[in-house]
């Protein structure tokens, strides 16, 4: 809820910010030590028998052994305006906190064509999500063209609308949109070399397809969303589209310049919903600012934290590619 009043007070009853007044945010961390890892993070590096420093040992390897997929995350950011370490950090913080990588390139590609050969839909308790957003209460996100905009409306909507409520005699689960209608084979989790959800594949699908130039991404077809999130190829465009949306937001909304800071962007990548978070920041130092405060520069969590202090060693797999 604070978020989303946060999301509305900077974006409706502020002004934007010009560009060139984002503040530059500092490379490094604010915090001296790592803050807290999540119980879930502990617990499944736990089941795999298994530690951190493991995981990121394995992911790094990963990418110092594959210059092909070096050159690929250098030749994709660029398309998107931003710096490769973006990427790479994102990489790096999903396979040392969320899942184990696989050690070789080629078995992301196999994973993504397995997924073509499954028969499921978007879907809950019957209701596909096709039927779901004709109800009402979606009605008022029709406005939006963008595929960002729009199932980002759709899902505030959910959150303020079905989210642990119950709605024309249904019940409805207490967790993330994307968890109930858009995992239909792991709840709650994400795929691929980017460790994407297919409602983040959807949001980006079309800034994608203008950058990229791939096939815009269809609800109804579910099975290519997972595909495409599971290939290396296309799913590295998708990730640098998430990394440059928190960028643009955190600059017109909250008045900073991440885009030197891998860290942020890798804490965003993790977070999500980068317009809120950067409106709260920026109602934030608002306040701050009447108050006769400096303002607060954007903070890593735990897995921005880790980017930071690996950031000579993640600087050079570059350094060869």
């Amino acid at each position: 809820m604070l978020l989303r009043l946060a999301l509305f007070l900077g974006l409706f009853l502020a002004p934007a910010l010009p560009t060139q007044a984002a503040q530059l945010v500092p490379p490094g961390n604010r915090n001296v030590e790592q803050p807290p890892v999540p119980g879930a993070s502990a617990r499944r590096t736990a089941a795999g028998k298994s530690s951190y420093e493991a995981k990121y040992r394995k992911v790094y390897q990963l990418l110092r052994n594959d210059p092909a997929l070096i050159r690929k995350i250098r030749s994709i950011s660029a398309r998107y305006g931003i710096e490769p370490i973006h990427m790479v950090g994102a990489i790096v913080g999903e396979h040392t906190y969320n899942v184990d990588a696989y050690d070789r390139l080629q078995t992301y590609y196999v994973k993504a064509v397995a997924y073509l050969k499954n028969s499921f839909a978007f879907s809950h308790q019957g209701e596909t999500i096709g039927d779901f957003i004709q109800r009402a209460q979606f009605k008022e996100c029709l406005v939006h063209k963008d595929s960002y905009d729009l199932w980002s409306c759709r899902e505030q909507v959910w959150d303020e609308h079905f989210r642990g409520k119950r709605v024309d005699g249904k019940k409805f689960p207490n967790d993330r949109f994307s968890a109930v209608f858009f995992q239909p084979l792991y709840a709650g989790q994400t795929f691929g070399l980017g460790q994407l959800n297919p409602l983040t594949a959807l949001q980006m699908t079309d800034l994608v397809h203008r950058v990229s130039g791939y096939p815009k991404l269809d609800f109804n077809d579910p099975q290519e969303v997972y595909r495409t999130i599971m290939d290396p190829d296309v799913t590295l465009a998708y990730v640098a589209a998430v990394l440059k949306k928190s960028m643009d937001a955190y600059r017109t909304i909250a008045g900073f310049d991440i885009s030197r800071n891998p860290g942020i962007t890798a804490t965003l990548y993790n977070l999500g919903n980068p317009e809120a978070r950067a409106a709260a920041l920026a109602a934030e130092n608002r306040i701050r600012r009447n108050q006769g405060k400096e303002a607060r520069l954007p903070q890593e969590n735990y897995y921005g934290w880790l980017v930071n202090d690996k950031l000579d060693e993640l600087m050079a797999l570059f350094q060869d590619s």
